[in-house]
């Protein structure tokens, strides 16, 4: 089964736009651990949700496939990842929200990754 892990990231008000812009690049260097499935972590931000108060004023998010738990666990405990959020984020945060769900193998196609896909049937 795949893992879907979902970071949204909220920045205190003062950080500067070049440690934001910083975090950003850096973490999307994070997609070539042996831990991101097939390399698939993508970062996004700002918000460009409308109305802006229906984000809660988050302003960037993470999205990255693993392959199982242990794969995860690998990436969270990796000094890269450590490195990164230690030195852009921790120091900048005002908030964080963590969400990680196993993708059910029928629905893995969805994703790009094997299952059936609706040609198959």
């Amino acid at each position: 089964m795949t893992i879907v892990h979902i970071v949204l990231f909220k920045f205190q008000p003062e950080t500067s736009p070049t440690i934001r812009e910083k975090f950003i690049t850096e973490l999307k260097t994070l997609k070539n651990l042996h831990c991101v499935q097939s390399q698939r972590l993508v970062v996004g931000g700002p918000s460009i949700t409308d109305p802006a108060s229906k984000s809660k004023g988050f302003q960037y998010a993470l999205v990255s496939y693993h392959e199982n738990r242990a794969a995860l666990d690998a990436y969270q405990a990796s000094s890269e990842h450590e490195r990164v959020t230690h030195t852009y984020f921790i120091p900048y945060r005002e908030d964080l929200v963590r969400f990680d769900f196993e993708v059910e193998e029928g629905d893995e196609h969805l994703l790009g990754f094997g299952g059936v896909s609706g040609s198959e049937i």
